[in-house]
């Protein structure tokens, strides 16, 4: 979800490895071939030794800050720069980025989506003074005291990725209370690199770079240089610095075993998710219609998430946060309270529930905007809700919402009743950058734990990206956020969540799945560009979708999103792009490319078999019964269901499904409609029918069909 309404913003020594590590960003954990260590991965050894600061420590701490990317020399919404992330004063409008994305409040940006309560327009002027408003504490200024420390000018600093290096080590070491050798005794020294005056924030980023060096990473960074840190299993879970007897938590277990394993070609074993008694039974979607085809449930799967996933929340900052423990979550409470004069009375921001919800999906979007305005933002009642929000310098998480509750954030009303939310700050049009690896990690640990509390399937048609929500009518499929955008790096965030997305043997559909560090898709429309220009070459984790299997072969079209009107290469136009681990039934193949069915028609994308985009799944899916059927953007129970609430019109969307095409399918629901349409959740009102959908992944975004409709596959 953008965040900011279109007012505002236009306003150790490394040591051979006993074997290949699984890549950091790499589809599939496939390793890296390493080259000697010249360019950056000699910048982090010469500055660690010129400053004393072991060298595992300096690798780690930037692997966490940037993925050890230069970003161009452009800053993080915290004003930070370089592999280090060493932040400058926060220039003005250094936390409002320009976008090309809907806004809140804009005709077809209401967060809510629910057409028997639409947003007032009237909110608007209140959304954009919230978003003005920077109530949190910014982070620590780092940048010049760096420079002076190695004596370089702060602009050098910015653009010079081996002087940021070297100016990050210097300030490190003086963070040092006495000269070490040993990691082990750095925690202190990492924790105030953090830059923040929260000791629990400080303290959760000191211990997420100890499980960094335990575990280890490698990459290729963002302008081709190759790092390594290898591990260190024998750090000590106890790291100095902590108080006695109290135990550093870790993202993986102290055996570098217990690190997700690369995955192989696998066959079809999976099984199938357990029933949760927490969901209502008509929203369940369990069963054989339910997709698995991108899980592996069993003990091989088990890591010290799933263990924590099952435990209750221990205590937090204020004892009221849905979190695991390691994660030190802030309680930040969005508001929820009335406003105005009758009749034209309203509340906000979110509607609490007097029952037990059922959720299905977790929502991954991005802020568009800094961290320093969501608190003013989300204690406004006149604006919007999310249920967690992620800083990207440290990965700290602060929740808004009580998950129980429903949040006013995905634009599709049916879509927030059953789902999370979590923002992540960031921009989808700045090439990923400052995409945290600290972001990553404490998303991938928040997700775990949600989906273990819920019961959600733990693939691409159960969380979903606000790219992929569909719009509820013909008329709001146009102003559809696309958020987090085409370089969220999904097969990084699946395999830190220990369910990579695994090829099947056989089976008539593919899961998309690019190698992101090589995937060079090429956008245009980045904020750092000129419109219609191209955006800097980095990975992605889209293939584009031709009308033919060629290259220069125009995109497919979609009528819902550009009526009579082509697909562009934007990088906020998803209309002909599929994204890593989303799941399509294949229509042809032909030399070096696959054919999809997507939105009505044949898609085609390069997919050579030496150089794999996608990898073959096995899953349920759905084929026209007779003619063509209907598309809708909610599951909306039928007419003759409404007993106490207004009837919700089903509304279909522009897109049909011709007879002989096949489409994959994520859940199966019954329809239902939660009417909260008022300020004590004792009147909120719950209509069931029993009409049956199959949610499918029609195009970019998963859409549902009447299950009287299809017949269902496999």
């Amino acid at each position: 979800m953008q965040l900011w309404p279109a007012a505002v913003l236009a306003a150790g020594v490394l040591t051979a490895s006993a074997g290949p590590l699984p890549a950091a960003g790499v589809p599939g954990g496939r390793a890296l071939s390493a080259p000697a260590a010249p360019g950056r991965q000699a910048d982090f050894a010469s500055a660690a030794r010129e400053h004393g600061v072991p060298e595992s420590v300096l690798l780690a701490v930037a692997y966490l800050e940037s993925r050890w990317d230069a970003n161009g020399g452009r800053p993080s919404t915290a004003g930070g720069y370089g592999p280090m992330h060493l932040v400058d004063a926060l220039p003005g409008g250094a936390s409002v980025g320009k976008s090309a994305g809907t806004a809140i409040g804009d005709a077809h940006g209401d967060p809510r989506g629910d057409d028997a309560r639409p947003m007032p327009r009237t909110r608007t002027e209140a959304i954009a003074r919230a978003a003005l408003r920077m109530s949190a504490t910014p982070p620590r200024t780092t940048l010049p005291e760096a420079g002076r420390l190695i004596g370089v000018q702060p602009g050098r600093l910015r653009t010079d990725p081996a002087a940021n290096i070297r100016a990050g080590a210097a300030l490190l070491a003086s963070y040092q209370a006495r000269p070490s050798a040993d990691p082990a005794d750095w925690h202190a020294a990492v924790a105030r690199y953090a830059g923040t005056d929260d000791p629990a924030a400080s303290r959760a980023f000191a211990d997420e770079v100890f499980s960094v060096m335990r575990e280890g990473a490698q990459r290729r960074t963002d302008d081709g240089q190759f790092v390594r840190l290898t591990p260190v299993p024998d750090l000590p879970l106890r790291a100095a610095g902590r108080p006695d007897g109290e135990r550093a938590e870790a993202v993986t277990q102290a055996d570098p075993d217990a690190r997700p394993a690369a995955p192989e070609l696998e066959t079809d074993g999976d099984a199938p998710p357990v029933s949760n008694e927490q969901h209502d039974t008509d929203r369940a979607g369990t069963g054989p219609n339910r997709d698995t085809s991108d899980e592996t449930v069993g003990a091989e799967d088990e890591s010290w998430w799933d263990t924590e996933a099952k435990e209750q929340s221990a205590k937090q900052t204020s004892g009221q946060t849905e979190c695991p423990s390691s994660l030190a979550c802030e309680w930040m409470p969005a508001a929820f309270e009335r406003f105005g004069k009758k009749p034209n009375r309203d509340y906000g921001n979110h509607d609490r529930l007097a029952r037990k919800r059922a959720v299905d999906y977790i929502v991954i979007h991005d802020t568009e905007g800094g961290y320093q305005g969501i608190p003013s933002m989300i204690r406004n009642p006149k604006y919007v809700s999310w249920h967690y929000t992620i800083r990207s310098r440290d990965g700290h998480v602060a929740q808004h919402v009580r998950t129980n509750d429903i949040a006013w954030h995905a634009g599709n009303w049916d879509v927030n009743t059953r789902s999370i939310g979590i923002e992540h700050e960031g921009y989808l049009a700045k090439g990923g950058a400052w995409y945290t690896e600290a972001m990553y990690r404490a998303s991938a640990r928040l997700v775990k734990y949600l989906a273990g509390q819920y019961d959600i399937p733990l693939n691409r048609a159960h969380v979903l990206g606000h790219d992929n929500v569909p719009g509820t009518t013909p008329q709001t499929v146009a102003g559809m956020h696309e958020d987090p955008g085409p370089y969220w790096d999904w097969a990084h965030y699946f395999e830190l969540m220990n369910k990579p997305l695994k090829a099947a043997k056989g089976g008539d559909s593919v899961i998309i799945r690019p190698s992101y560090a090589a995937n060079d898709a090429r956008f245009t429309g980045c904020v750092t560009t000129k419109p219609g220009h191209s955006c800097p070459a980095r990975g992605a984790a889209s293939v584009w979708l031709h009308k033919s299997p060629s290259e220069t072969a125009p995109l497919v079209t979609d009528l819902g999103k550009h009526p009579g009107k082509p697909s562009t290469r934007s990088v906020y136009d998803h209309s002909a792009r599929a994204s890593t681990g989303q799941r399509y039934a294949v229509a042809e193949r032909q030399g070096d490319w696959t054919a999809i069915w997507y939105l009505g028609q044949k898609a085609w994308f390069h997919n050579p078999a030496a150089n794999p985009t996608a990898v073959p799944a096995k899953g349920p899916m759905v084929t026209p019964l007779s003619g063509a059927v209907k598309v809708y953007g909610r599951a909306y129970p039928e007419k003759s269901a409404y007993r106490s609430a207004a009837y919700q019109p089903l509304v279909p969307l522009k897109y049909k499904i011709p007879p002989g095409q096949t489409y994959t399918v994520g859940d199966t629901v019954t329809g239902s409609y939660y009417a909260a349409n008022a300020f004590s959740p004792s009147k909120h009102v719950t209509t069931t029918g029993k009409t049956r959908y199959h949610q499918i992944q029609l195009g970019h975004r998963v859409m549902f069909v009447m299950a009287k409709d299809v017949r269902l596959i496999g």
